[in-house]
């Protein structure tokens, strides 16, 4: 029933090797050629979402960011997820939004769920429980298996920006919720669909331009019905109007971040997209071309990625140099392909990120991988930082954006 990733590392790094780099220059001069930062941080650890306490200033309503936010740290509201099935077309789309609740919801928040309330009942979910039941203490390191947000609660009062997420190959909606709940503490909507026929659980999609486009409509699909008050939507958040259809963004992982990237070229209505742990531009979507996105990005690089390789890496670097400014990279050291998800460990093909490894930097040699949660952590502030500027405009975040928080994991250059 689960697809293979090794599959996808060694057709992206086949793929990817036959790329001599023509859209930009090389590491090192892209290194030389862009603003680092020198500001540093200790790093401190992340409150849940519905934790009280949070030193975050609420950004009310539908303002536009609010100063003194803490990137790192847990916002002001509870977290709601509810989940909805969109006809897209010929496509069946089940698609999860979290967004910020009402106060009330604050104690349902706390409690959370487990992860496989996420798994609609019948021979998937008892799949997905026989794996949850097979993690092992190794496993458990990077996978996340309770939520932080209370199921259907009513939505917190106030028009919010939107984010879509588009989740790896065959991967789930669900992937990296820690971001989403993150980022709906603070204000935002996010909603993923599953990219039907590329799923842990419905598999079968091969890795192509043809494909991605389909990804890309389900992007669409999905903003279209958020936008539009479809009659599909739940009535958690139907006819609420929670959703601010002139403030839209985007992130993905892995093929999810080649996803957005191209939407990001093709849909005049995302304002923002930051794809993780994969170039948009490369010769397996020769359709993208990162100058041709008219958008501000931000690329997040594991710098241990065993999936996409040194190739992969390389190519990110050339994707900030050939991208139009502004444009982010933000370098993890010790980081995985999985470390931002909450996925890995799930099974072995999700293992390159959480636990030992061995370096794809330095060949041969064992080390452990960055602690999961000190990875989503960063991935989540540098995630909100990045739109709290451009869908809120924000200036105290341009201020993070320029900095490598924590200091010890974290490299930033700059092209404006």
């Amino acid at each position: 029933m689960f697809a293979s990733h090794r599959v996808l590392a060694l057709a992206s790094a086949l793929a990817l090797s036959g790329c001599t780099g023509g859209s930009g220059s090389s590491e090192t001069d892209a290194s030389a050629a862009t603003t680092a930062s020198t500001a540093t941080t200790t790093g401190t650890s992340t409150s849940s979402a519905s934790e009280t306490g949070s030193s975050t200033t609420a950004a009310s309503e539908s303002d536009t960011g609010s100063p003194g936010i803490d990137y790192d740290a847990a916002g002001p509201h509870p977290v709601a997820n509810d989940r909805f099935v969109l006809n897209a077309g010929d496509r069946e789309l089940l698609v999860e939004v979290w967004y910020p609740a009402d106060p009330s919801a604050a104690e349902a928040a706390a409690a959370g769920q487990s992860i496989a309330e996420f798994v609609p009942a019948g021979p998937d979910r008892e799949a997905f429980d026989a794996l949850l039941a097979d993690l092992s203490p190794a496993g458990t390191i990077g996978t996340r298996t309770q939520t932080s947000a209370a199921f259907a609660a009513p939505p917190a009062a106030g028009s919010w920006p939107l984010l879509v997420f588009s989740h790896c190959h065959n991967c789930v909606r669900f992937s990296s919720y820690s971001l989403a709940e993150h980022l709906a503490s603070h204000g935002f909507v996010v909603a993923a669909p599953d990219h039907a026929g590329n799923t842990l659980f419905d598999s079968g999609a091969l890795l192509s331009d043809e494909f991605l486009m389909t990804r890309v409509g389900d992007l669409q699909a999905v903003i279209d019905a958020l936008t539009g008050d479809d009659e599909a939507l739940p009535s958690s958040i139907k006819g609420e109007g929670i959703v601010d259809p002139s403030r839209i963004g985007a992130f993905g992982h892995s093929y999810g971040a080649a996803t957005v990237g191209r939407l990001a070229q093709e849909d005049a209505r995302i304002l923002a997209a930051m794809p993780i742990a994969a170039p948009v531009e490369n010769p397996i979507f020769p359709g993208t071309q990162v100058a041709a996105i008219e958008r501000p990005l931000l690329f997040v690089r594991a710098e241990e990625d065993n999936s996409i390789l040194a190739v992969g890496n390389n190519l990110i670097n050339l994707n900030f140099m050939g991208a139009n400014p502004p444009v982010w990279l933000v370098k993890v050291r010790d980081a995985g392909h999985w470390n931002f998800s909450d996925i890995c460990g799930l099974t072995e093909d999700f293992a390159a990120g959480c636990g030992e490894g061995t370096r794809q930097t330095v060949a041969g040699e064992v080390f452990t991988y960055l602690d999961i949660d000190v990875a989503r952590r960063l991935a989540g502030a540098y995630a909100l930082a990045f739109f709290d500027l451009q869908l809120r405009d924000n200036a105290d975040a341009a201020a993070y954006l320029a900095s490598p928080e924590p200091a010890e994991w974290v490299e930033v250059s700059v092209r404006e």
